[in-house]
């Protein structure tokens, strides 16, 4: 029952999509960063439009979250093929 109420939770926080792409690996796992950083860039304007945090800290946090992403992006070598 617990574990059920935590699933409800988790999944309600962190919505997921299916993913519709071309099923390799490498999309998947992209795909999920990619969610997890618009997940995360919600969180965090939510955050500056109700006063919790500065813009410069919102701005700051986003920046840091593109780099990340970005990085992923490379390492995996997304768009990096023709065949995408």
């Amino acid at each position: 029952m617990a574990q059920s109420n935590y699933e409800e939770k988790n999944s309600f926080l962190y919505p997921r999509s299916s993913y519709y792409g071309q099923v390799k690996p490498k999309n998947l796992v992209f795909n999920a960063n990619l969610q997890e950083f618009t997940q995360r860039i919600s969180y965090i304007t939510n955050l500056e439009t109700g006063g919790k945090i500065s813009s410069e800290e919102a701005f700051s946090q986003i920046e840091a979250l593109w780099k990340q992403l970005e990085r992923s992006k490379n390492k995996l070598e997304i768009g990096s093929d023709l065949s995408v």
